[in-house]
C-alpha cells in the first residue's frame, strides 16, 4: 500500500494520559451492529447517517432505526436511499426512516440539508467517504476530492448542525468515520492539495482519514459545554462501494501480500463500533477518542505492516486538531 509515511508538521503529542486506560467494552472484532444496540432504546431520538444508502451506512442506519430512532439517510442518490430506507422501514417496523440529499462537495447540498433540518438532533453520524482516487481529483472549490468529501463537506455540515445538536435535550454525539489509513499520512498543512508534492492516492486518503480524527478531538473539547462528544472509529476492512477507485487485482495482492494479516468483515461487523460510539450508554460522555473492533485503540509510534491497527499520535494531537480546525474554516468560507 505505498511508501513511507510523510513527516507530520506539527509536533506529536498524545492526548491520552499514560496513566489512563483505554475504554474497552464486552464488543469485539466479530460484534455487529444489532449486537450493540441489542437492548437499547433510542426512542424518541433522530439521527443522521451520511452515506447511508450504501456499504456500512445501511448497517448503521438500520441499528438505529431498530433501536427505535428517528433516522435520515443523507445520500447523494435518492432513489438508493429511497430504496434502502424502504427495506429498513419494512424490516424494523419503525416507519422513521427518512432521506435527505446530500453532495460532500457541493456547498449549496450540505447547506440546503443545514437549512431544512427542523428541531434537534442526537446522533450525527459523518460516514460518507471516497477512498484512494487514482488521480489527483480536485472538487468544485479546488480542494483535493478526498479531503473535501470525507473532511471539509462533513466539517460544514456539523457546523451547520451545531445548534441542532446543542438542542439534544439529553446531548448530542458526533460519530467521525476515520480509517486505519489514517497511519498513511498525517494532515500536511503545508500542501493539503498537492500543490507541490506528487499525488499518491493512499497518503491523499491517509490525511483525510487523519482530519476525520482531529475533527472528532477538536469538536469534543470546543462543543463539550453544549453537551456534544464526538469521537472517531477504524470500522475494519469491508468489502464495499468505498473501494470502486481500486483495482481489484491490486486489493487481492494486498490480502495475499498481508500473509492472512488481513481479516475483513461483513458490513454488519463494520458498523457495529460506529454504532456502539452513536448509541451505546457505554460511551456516556466519552469524547475526543479513536476506536477499533468496539475498543479504544492504543497509540503506535510507527506504522506497522499490512493488517496494521492503532491510532498515530499526530492525529490526537490537541495542537493539529485546534489548527485543523482554524484552517477548515477558512477553507469553507
Amino acid at each position: 500500500m505505498g511508501g513511507p509515511v510523510p513527516p507530520q508538521t506539527e509536533a506529536m503529542t498524545d492526548t491520552i494520559s499514560p496513566s489512563q486506560d483505554l475504554i474497552t467494552t464486552p464488543f469485539d472484532f466479530e460484534t455487529t451492529a444489532l449486537d450493540v444496540v441489542d437492548g437499547v432504546d433510542l426512542a424518541g431520538k433522530r439521527a443522521i447517517v451520511t452515506g447511508g444508502a450504501s456499504g456500512i451506512g445501511i448497517e448503521t442506519a438500520r441499528a438505529l432505526a431498530q433501536a427505535g430512532a428517528e433516522v435520515t439517510i443523507a445520500a447523494r442518490k435518492l432513489d438508493a436511499a429511497e430504496a434502502v430506507a424502504a427495506e429498513i422501514r419494512a424490516g424494523t417496523g419503525n416507519d422513521a426512516v427518512l432521506v435527505a440529499q446530500l453532495e460532500l462537495v457541493d456547498r449549496d447540498s450540505v447547506d440546503a440539508l443545514v437549512a431544512a433540518w427542523e428541531g434537534p438532533l442526537d446522533i450525527l453520524v459523518n460516514n460518507a467517504g471516497v477512498m484512494a482516487i487514482a488521480e489527483l481529483t480536485l472538487s468544485p472549490d479546488e480542494h483535493e476530492m478526498q479531503f473535501a468529501t470525507n473532511h471539509l463537506g462533513h466539517f460544514r455540515l456539523a457546523l451547520g448542525l451545531h445548534d441542532a445538536l446543542a438542542a439534544a435535550p439529553d446531548g448530542a454525539r458526533i460519530v467521525s468515520v476515520s480509517s486505519s489509513g489514517h497511519l498513511r499520512s498525517p494532515v500536511i498543512f503545508d500542501d493539503l492539495d498537492f500543490r507541490f508534492r506528487d499525488y499518491e492516492p493512499w497518503a491523499a486518503y491517509g490525511q483525510s482519514k487523519s482530519a476525520n480524527v482531529l475533527f472528532a478531538v477538536e469538536a469534543a473539547r470546543r462543543w463539550a459545554e453544549d453537551g456534544i462528544v464526538a469521537n472517531a472509529l477504524m470500522p475494519g476492512g469491508i468489502m464495499t462501494n468505498l473501494q470502486r477507485h481500486v483495482d481489484p487485482e491490486r486489493m487481492e495482492q494486498m490480502r495475499r501480500a498481508a500473509g492472512g494479516k488481513i481479516r475483513l468483515k461483513t458490513p454488519e461487523q463494520g458498523a457495529a463500533t460506529s454504532v456502539l460510539l452513536a448509541a451505546s450508554p457505554l460511551l456516556e460522555g466519552i469524547g475526543g477518542r479513536y476506536f477499533e473492533d468496539c475498543n479504544e485503540a492504543e497509540t503506535v509510534d510507527r506504522r506497522p505492516g499490512l493488517g496494521y491497527s492503532g491510532v498515530a499520535p499526530y492525529a490526537l494531537d490537541p495542537a493539529n486538531a485546534e489548527r485543523l480546525w482554524t484552517v477548515s474554516l477558512e477553507l469553507i468560507a
